[in-house]
């Protein structure tokens, strides 16, 4: 696997890769995991080559300390994406990616402003801006990205969608650990004592979502599995949420596509998750 770390270089080495068929595109903060490795899999599925991205974005983090502990472990990301067979590593610096003067960011209205975008203002205009950059610079066929971060990913269609971008923006679905934590860089936060609490979060979504598909009102419903998530030692819950798999819109009943989307801290580590109803 090549990896390279200037606009330049990047430019060269897909020039390169373009000569062998389409081209997918695994953009990354690092720290990865298996869910990260899933993304490269069906890359190298569905595309002949592929190019992954370390870089940790400053612009959608909304606290510095927060940004500052963000695991960085690049020698033991190189060697799990050399042996997924990734063919080339982008890893840039800030100030290649936001060089002296850059003065532009990407607004994805609407689907941006409830739900994350509420609770972390700002944080999916850097989401929206650093990925856009990322595409233009590889100018892949197609980009995957997982569905644990179900509005990032929306908020990404989206703006490729509306700028035209010409690439295919594929979700990929949420890998866990056995008792159903959806795999996470923050989940080595958990204290043992918290981590063993942490599947009661997808198992909480999972009730509703079965009080939903048999007809329960949704406010109600939503109500108690809050109350669940807090007797459980989820506090404080920031959101729990139906909402139309597409455009994010809260749901008061039922609805093919719709989907169940939750943030809550345990522990003092924010975990999010969804769940399809």
């Amino acid at each position: 696997m090549q990896t390279v770390r200037s606009s330049e270089e990047l430019a060269r080495a897909v020039a390169e890769l373009r000569q062998s068929g389409t081209l997918a595109l695994v953009p990354t903060m690092g720290a990865l995991h298996a869910g990260h490795i899933a993304l490269i899999d069906e890359a190298k599925r569905r595309a002949e080559r592929v190019v992954a991205t370390i870089f940790v974005n400053p612009t959608q983090f909304n606290d510095k300390d927060d940004l500052a502990r963000y695991p960085r472990q690049e020698p033991e990301d190189v060697a799990k994406l050399e042996a997924a067979g990734c063919d080339l590593l982008w890893a840039p610096s800030v100030d290649d990616i936001y060089p002296a003067g850059f003065a532009t960011s990407v607004h994805v209205s609407g689907i941006s402003d409830r739900w994350e975008g509420e609770h972390r203002p700002g944080h999916f205009d850097g989401v929206a801006t650093v990925v856009a950059k990322l595409l233009l610079s590889v100018h892949p066929d197609i980009a995957f990205f997982g569905e644990k971060d179900f509005q990032q990913l929306a908020v990404i269609r989206r703006m490729a969608t509306d700028l035209n971008l010409g690439v295919e923006i594929a979700g990929v679905s949420t890998v866990r650990d056995p008792d159903g934590l959806a795999l996470s860089s923050r989940n080595a936060l958990l204290s043992p004592s918290d981590r063993e609490k942490a599947g009661g979060l997808l198992s909480t979504l999972a009730d509703l979502g079965g009080a939903i598909t048999r007809g329960a009102t949704v406010g109600p419903a939503i109500e108690r599995a809050i109350e669940n998530l807090i007797r459980n030692g989820f506090e404080p819950v920031d959101y729990v949420a139906y909402v139309d798999g597409g455009t994010l819109e809260p749901l008061d009943e039922y609805q093919e596509g719709g989907r169940l989307i939750a943030a809550a801290f345990l522990g003092g580590v924010r975990l999010i998750d969804n769940i399809s109803v």
